[in-house]
């Protein structure tokens, strides 16, 4: 039985880097941040159009990792994150996220607690829209009364802060 732990979020919180060290520290596989591939190929002005488009592409990419059978499936977000940039960028959400439900098992949302940087795919860098996004971001999760758990520290705290709440959610 594969293991699902989504990375979920505001921007630049670690995630992407969070995601590698957790899968290689339980010998899982990394889904990528698909929306991230798609923005530096195609730009950050995103219509309905463009997130149904990163939303079909995490599936696609969840699918085939799922279909090696790997223990753990570490995924560095979801279309609940495209649902929340849809929430951001349009005001509205999307109908066909909505009725989304191939959730993961648990998902880390890493704190605020590290400086945003511009990658040029990111967009909300003030104190305020990173705090707005945040709690977008747990409203996608907490409306559909996922399990989460919110981690933080640097480097290797982060890391073990990520173990630590994957044991005590008892999928380790």
């Amino acid at each position: 039985m594969t293991r699902h732990i989504c990375l979920h979020g505001a921007e630049s919180t670690g995630k992407s880097t969070l995601a590698s060290r957790l899968a290689a520290r339980l010998g899982g596989v990394v889904v990528g941040e698909f929306g991230r591939d798609y923005c530096e190929a195609n730009g950050t002005s995103l219509d309905a159009g463009d997130l149904l488009t990163i939303f079909r592409g995490h599936i696609a990419a969840t699918e085939a990792a799922r279909a090696a059978k790997p223990r753990w499936l570490v995924s560095d977000t979801d279309p609940l994150m495209t649902q929340a940039w849809a929430v951001m960028l349009l005001g509205e959400r999307l109908p066909e996220i909505d009725a989304w439900d191939d959730v993961a098992d648990l998902y880390l949302v890493p704190d605020l607690d590290l400086p945003w940087r511009d990658d040029g795919t990111r967009l909300f860098g003030s104190e305020l829209a990173r705090r707005r996004f945040m709690d977008v971001a747990i409203a996608e999760l907490d409306r559909r009364g996922l399990q989460w758990v919110r981690i933080d520290g640097e480097g290797d705290a982060r890391l073990a802060s990520a173990l630590a709440a994957v044991a005590a959610a008892g999928l380790g």
